[in-house]
């Protein structure tokens, strides 16, 4: 076996990774002693096996201040916007970041960094 058909067979034995989903856009607004959040994602949804899941608020050290289940696919709705109330943030914290997650690769893809106000 040559290399270039044992590299060929390892790569057809690994699964293909799909593009993560990608925060595009986050707006942040203070509402009495909580947060609103509304943020657009971006991921090629193929269906129920395959769509961005979920998002999560987290701080500096990574503690999950705010959750975000996406209850179904967007495949003929991209990018999307959808919104998390009453996120309990810390006085102390100036920034968040905001990270995606896919239902069949998990928590991934770039964190998108949101200063507070």
């Amino acid at each position: 076996m040559t290399f270039r058909t044992a590299l060929l067979a390892c790569l057809a034995a690994c699964p293909a990774l799909a593009d993560a989903p990608v925060i595009r856009h986050v707006t942040a607004e203070h509402q009495g002693g909580t947060w609103r959040f509304d943020v657009t994602v971006a991921h090629p949804d193929t269906g129920w096996d395959h769509y961005a899941d979920a998002w999560r608020i987290l701080d500096a050290e990574g503690h999950e201040l705010g959750l975000r289940v996406l209850a179904h696919p967007h495949e003929t709705e991209q990018p999307f916007t959808r919104s998390l109330s009453g996120v309990a943030v810390p006085r102390s914290v100036k920034e968040v970041w905001i990270e995606p997650r896919c239902l069949r690769d998990g928590w991934g893809g770039e964190r998108y960094r949101v200063k507070l106000r």
